[in-house]
């Protein structure tokens, strides 16, 4: 409560000063249990990505395929799913238990880049979902090509040629 008012006065947003507001709002900040947070967050997202492990064991068995052949259709086993737990409002409800245990890098970028093509598809295919999809994605895609660029030209200088596995 500011300092100049009674319990029960009203006041003003105009004269409340920023330590006055910082109070009145935590008070009426919940309460988070870091511990309960974390452990759904673990659980959670172990949980999809033993469902990835196991779309990959899946995927190894019926298609008789070695662990790196599977490795894309259990990504884009995976990109599905969370378009669709996506475009159904699933992936949200999630998201809000596990918190950053649906961050997984696959199934959050997915989901990244599915929202804003949801959010905006009123506004057209090209000009809303074509333009609007990559807003948040388009910073991972540039840092990730920026990256392997200069990790390239190191290697290109040193004459390093990678591991080799046999």
């Amino acid at each position: 409560m500011p300092a100049n008012t009674k319990k029960g006065a009203k006041f003003s947003l105009d004269n409340l000063s920023q330590q006055d507001y910082k109070t009145i709002a935590q008070k009426h900040e919940p309460k988070r249990s870091v511990f309960k947070n974390c452990l759904l967050a673990f659980l959670i997202g172990g949980a999809i990505c033993l469902l990835g492990q196991a779309i990959q064991q899946g995927v190894m068995a019926l298609f008789d395929m070695t662990v790196k052949e599977a490795a894309g259709p259990t990504v884009a086993v995976l990109i599905i799913i969370s378009v669709i737990l996506t475009s159904c409002g699933v992936y949200d409800k999630i998201a809000q238990v596990a918190g950053a245990g649906t961050a997984v890098p696959v199934t959050g970028f997915a989901n990244s880049m599915c929202s804003a093509a949801l959010e905006h598809k009123a506004e057209g295919y090209v000009l809303g979902v074509g333009a609007n999809m990559f807003k948040l994605a388009g910073s991972v895609i540039v840092f990730g090509t920026v990256a392997a660029f200069f990790v390239g030209l190191v290697y290109a200088i040193f004459g390093l040629e990678g591991v080799h596995h046999p």
